[in-house]
């Protein structure tokens, strides 16, 4: 394995921290990243600088420049050059898409004339020079295709199990600032590992944007889908029912018991919110509905109106308990999907306002790639013979008992 040696003069560095913060940092990620390339370059070889081993696949042919911009400014790397085969690195792949995009929306609002001069300012330190209109434009398009291609993807494979959600930017529209819904598909696919599936920006959440975001997702051919978690907005459960009728919805635990306890007198809620925790953790649904009356008799008398809602609202929330106990706890909230949309409101911040849709598809598709090329790596929920076990056991038929029994409701 290659060691990763990092050398840094350190007088000089305290230096620069004394004099300018910015140009020590710059420093400092490029003296590290410098060190990973070339612990790349001994990884690829087989073999450390000058050294003689029976692993050796190739030989090394010097350095070039490379500019890589980032929040700090714009650093200059010595790249790795192999004599046979060419040098690889992640280094610059994962790192400059959502980079790009970031400068591009910020570079449009200058060359649009809707930025502020703290934009400007801001564009100076991430950039380390101003952007033309003609390069905007084709950096721009770069994107928008590498975030086209992804987002209309065929879906070819199945995804069990779905999450959906919507979040909020602020797009300059016609002279007016505006907030747009931002919705997001993230699936399970039979590999038991989560992908971003799909997204679109839409005017607001209604019956007829969600019922054409599912249309999409169908149209790209999303199939195997048993249920679908989300928060209790009429416009999901309606697009459900009417796109995918025989998918089973579950409705968000965590945003259930939010709503139960910010009905009652804040004196009962945090002894509430804690009944509400051992009902959802109850072993078989039976249970969970003998905690429930427990719950409603102790505390209808003082909070009646927070007792109606858990009364309305609690077989919604109890779809997950269909699925096996090592499953519910992966599906039975749409928490990931939050912190999903908080990672892009943190990757916005810097934006504020995107002077279009094309920006904001641009930057947060962008974002929502790299997302998704990290999920590939992460643990799986469950494994290819789990979910044949799911797939030939009753679950897939109760489920779709209770998505029929949902569009009665609706009706």
């Amino acid at each position: 394995m290659a060691q990763l040696n990092i050398t840094l003069n350190l007088d000089e560095i305290l230096q620069l921290l004394c004099c300018n913060r910015d140009e020590a940092l710059k420093k400092l990620l490029q003296s590290n990243l410098d060190s990973v390339l070339k612990a790349e370059s001994s990884a690829q070889l087989g073999a450390e600088p000058y050294e003689r081993t029976e692993e050796r696949t190739d030989s090394r042919n010097g350095f070039r420049d490379r500019d890589l911009t980032t929040r700090i400014g714009t650093i200059r790397l010595h790249v790795p050059r192999h004599r046979n085969v060419p040098f690889k690195t992640m280094i610059f792949d994962n790192y400059s898409r959502s980079e790009a995009a970031l400068i591009a929306s910020m570079a449009e609002m200058v060359v649009n004339g809707v930025s502020t001069r703290k934009v400007s300012l801001v564009m100076e330190t991430l950039c380390g020079k101003s952007y033309s209109k003609s390069t905007v434009s084709e950096l721009c398009r770069d994107l928008e295709k590498d975030v086209d291609e992804f987002r209309n993807r065929p879906l070819d494979d199945i995804y069990p199990f779905l999450d959906v959600d919507a979040t909020y930017f602020k797009v300059r529209e016609h002279g007016r600032i505006i907030s747009k819904a931002f919705m997001i598909a993230y699936g399970t696919n039979s590999r038991g590992l989560r992908e971003v599936l799909g997204f679109n920006v839409y005017a607001r959440e209604a019956k007829d944007t969600w019922k054409d975001f599912f249309t999409s997702l169908k149209s790209r051919g999303l199939h195997g889908t048993m249920m679908i978690t989300s928060d209790a907005h009429e416009g999901i459960r309606d697009g459900i029912s009417k796109v995918f009728p025989e998918v089973s919805w579950q409705r968000c635990q965590f945003h259930f018991s939010k709503n139960v306890t910010e009905n009652a007198p804040k004196k009962y809620q945090a002894a509430i919110h804690a009944e509400l925790s051992s009902m959802f953790n109850s072993k078989t649904v039976e249970d969970a509905r003998i905690k429930r009356d427990s719950i409603i008799e102790e505390y209808k008398e003082v909070a009646e109106k927070a007792m109606s809602c858990l009364d309305n609202g609690f077989e919604d929330s109890m779809t997950v308990m269909v699925l096996p106990n090592y499953l519910r706890r992966y599906f039975r909230t749409s928490n990931h999907i939050e912190r999903l949309n908080g990672e892009l409101k943190r990757r916005s911040k810097v934006i504020n306002v995107f002077p279009n849709e094309k920006s904001l598809l641009r930057l947060i598709g962008s974002v929502l790639i790299e997302i998704d090329e990290l999920m590939q790596n992460k643990q799986t929920y469950f494994g290819q013979r789990a979910l044949e076990n799911i797939l030939v056991s009753d679950i897939p038929l109760k489920l779709i008992e209770i998505a029929a029994a949902q569009r009665l409701e609706l009706a």
